[in-house]
């Protein structure tokens, strides 16, 4: 098949079913009427010698060939765009917009006082907003352009993104000052013999924690468990709990909780934080932009917390 045998248009309405996987939808999106995308997706059928999407309950679901066809026809689509509205020169200062960015509740805690105070002082015009990486469905939400960026270990996002190493971390213990724990140097037996607050958080590689933890052979004796991290500094603040959480969740805590954290028992590989965003957005200066500062606060030639191993 040559490029002059397809419509571009016909690749931007594929594109547009993949995400929404309802007609309805993809007709608002496109200013067209239902039978109009009916047609061009009849035509598109045709052309390809495949089905494509079948309709189901749950909506318009993409063949395996969809699926293959899926990444290269985003990419594609998405340099074209970003070729079309590449931008000669980006000022920051004098931009008004939203920017949106997905993020676990960890990401919440750690980098979004630094980052709207930076963008307070460089970009006054610019706002903010935020989704939890497990309550949206971030790969469709970033292909769609809904979310410009992404912040954390997410395994789900490989194909069709890029992505940086933010840096690298460890897992350290975290309780309240005056824990029994405190004056002690930290062994396996005194992990395993404290009481423990665990945070279950599926769908981040955060979740990976308990399962490392069974490989070891640790047992611990688990108190309370709790759907996210926001309560972490309250709870550890009023109790002999102890948690396991990555080093700058803990330096961001131990200050206002009255919290210190010691280096963890339990040889355990660093986790890596990774910056994703979708090739439809690698050339934007504005997006460019938004990395940059992100890296510049956070990345690894950042400041680096230190951690206390006593």
């Amino acid at each position: 098949m040559e490029l002059t045998d397809i419509d571009l248009n016909q690749l931007v309405l594929f594109q547009q079913l993949m995400v929404e996987q309802r007609v309805s939808k993809v007709a608002e999106n496109l200013g067209l009427t239902q039978p109009a995308v009916s047609n061009a997706l009849a035509k598109l059928r045709r052309l390809l010698g495949d089905e494509l999407f079948v309709r189901t309950p749950a909506g318009m679901m993409p063949t395996p060939f969809a699926e293959q066809l899926a990444e290269p026809i985003g990419y594609a689509l998405g340099m074209i765009h970003s070729g079309l509205n590449q931008q000669t020169r980006f000022d920051p200062g004098s931009v008004k917009r939203s920017m949106t960015i997905g993020m676990t509740d960890i990401g919440e805690i750690v980098f979004l006082p630094a980052l709207v105070q930076r963008l307070r002082e460089i970009a006054p015009g610019v706002t903010l907003n935020t989704v939890r990486n497990v309550a949206t469905n971030l790969r469709e939400d970033m292909e769609a352009g809904k979310v410009d960026l992404a912040i954390g270990p997410l395994p789900q996002l490989k194909a069709g993104f890029f992505q940086r190493r933010l840096f690298k971390q460890r897992y350290v213990c975290l309780f309240r000052q005056g824990h029994p724990l405190e004056r002690k140097r930290l062994s396996v037996n005194d992990f395993q013999a404290a009481e423990h607050l665990t945070v279950v958080s599926a769908g981040t590689g955060h979740g990976a924690v308990d399962e490392l933890m069974r490989k070891a052979g640790i047992e611990r004796n688990v108190r309370l468990s709790v759907p996210h991290f926001v309560g972490v500094g309250h709870i550890l603040s009023q109790t002999d709990l102890v948690a396991t959480v990555t080093e700058r969740l803990a330096e961001s805590l131990s200050r206002p909780f009255n919290l210190v954290y010691r280096k963890h028992p339990v040889d355990m590989p660093e986790i890596a934080i990774n910056v994703f965003w979708h090739a439809k957005v690698h050339r934007s200066p504005a997006h460019q932009w938004l990395r940059g500062v992100v890296f510049d606060l956070f990345g690894d030639s950042a400041a680096k917390a230190s951690i206390d191993s006593r």
